[in-house]
């Protein structure tokens, strides 16, 4: 099964256009042509099964036979990453976060960040092919980039969390995660958060988590971070 992404479809929806890149895809590289079935999702739970009525390479034309909204997990996770002084390993964080399983993505600008700009258009895209490869039929919310302050001074829902690397109290994060919950995790930049970032956090309400005994990465910690809520809920 290939999935197919497309945006603008509603369980209202009988005929719909694919434009001229992924009308050259359907066609030219996968050889699809009329009577065949396509799978597409809107990124927002509904699954369509699509048959093709013209394969023209320029303008694939399909006629929705089927819909059917999916259900959600039993949780629901936010997490707010650093984005990493290398641009490639934030974007595998973004890739391999939605194949596991994620909800919402804001990237934070810390004290200690190096990189304070980020490419959403190009980020939306790896969320969209990371979405259609794993068939989840849920787009990842991708937010503006926000300092650090302004996030944590926001009223979030369910459990929080910050896991960061300095020698204090902090609790291991899989046993502290509750199931069927809503979580927010924060993950520093490579220079971690700062002392007053962590305290500021702390009186915001967020628990601070390890999540090994050894040191990791960004993206790495985020992903790991991801896992373990992922499996708390398996």
């Amino acid at each position: 099964m290939q999935l197919f992404y497309a945006p603008d479809l509603d369980s209202k929806t009988k005929e719909f256009s694919f434009d001229k890149e992924e009308s050259r895809h359907i066609g030219k590289v996968l050889r699809k042509k009329e009577g065949d079935t396509l799978y597409i999702t809107n990124g927002k739970g509904w699954l369509f099964e699509a048959e093709i009525i013209n394969a023209d390479i320029k303008n694939c034309i399909v006629s929705i036979q089927k819909s059917q909204l999916k259900h959600k997990k039993n949780y629901r996770l936010h997490m707010a990453v650093a984005p990493t002084k290398m641009n490639d390993r934030f974007e595998w964080f973004l890739e391999k976060a939605t194949e596991i399983g994620i909800d919402e993505i804001t990237p934070i600008i810390c004290e200690h960040s190096e990189r304070k700009k980020i490419k959403p258009e190009r980020y939306e895209k790896i969320l969209q092919a990371a979405m259609k490869q794993s068939l989840s039929c849920y787009l990842p919310q991708l937010n503006e980039a926000i300092n650090l302050s302004d996030f944590i001074n926001r009223e979030h829902e369910g459990q929080l969390f910050i896991a960061h690397c300095e020698d204090q109290e902090k609790f291991n994060l899989k046993r502290k995660i509750m199931a069927d919950n809503e979580v927010v995790i924060l993950i520093g930049p490579e220079g971690d958060f700062s002392l007053e970032e962590i305290n500021s956090a702390r009186e915001n309400g967020y628990i601070p988590v390890n999540l090994s005994d050894n040191r990791l990465r960004t993206e790495t910690a985020a992903i790991v971070a991801c896992h373990i809520v992922a499996l708390m809920n398996t």
